[in-house]
């Protein structure tokens, strides 16, 4: 790793998912930041330029795929990789997640090397 952490935004309104994901990548060395919300989730991404967003798919008031459409539909945000990580895992919910613009696909439960092989093939 560079001496920059690579920074992760984790957008996903279970608390409890959110620790386990939190505490996977910062033992393995990347800065998090974390919402629930998904108007939140925007603004930090806009503002921070994470290199990569954990997107929950499920999200209060605006699901995680509306979310990744109003970031790739904004300069600031487009070329953000973004995961899609979901508990919804028929295909029809795959393909609506990769076709607003996700790059890639994980489905809960996650495992600590799924989630780390897939966050490193995006960061390496």
């Amino acid at each position: 790793m560079s001496s920059f952490p690579k920074r992760i935004l984790i957008v996903e309104d279970n608390k409890i998912d959110v620790r386990l994901v939190k505490d996977i990548l910062e033992a393995h060395g990347y800065d998090t930041l974390q919402t629930g919300d998904a108007l939140e989730a925007i603004d930090l991404a806009v503002t921070n330029l994470p290199d990569l967003i954990l997107m929950d798919i499920q999200l209060p008031h605006m699901t995680g795929m509306e979310v990744t459409r109003r970031l790739r539909g904004d300069e600031r945000s487009r070329r953000i990789p973004i995961i899609a990580v979901t508990a919804l895992v028929t295909q029809w919910y795959k393909r609506e997640a990769l076709d607003s613009g996700c790059d890639a696909y994980m489905s809960k439960p996650i495992t600590m090397f799924g989630l780390l092989s897939t966050v490193e093939s995006f960061l390496s």
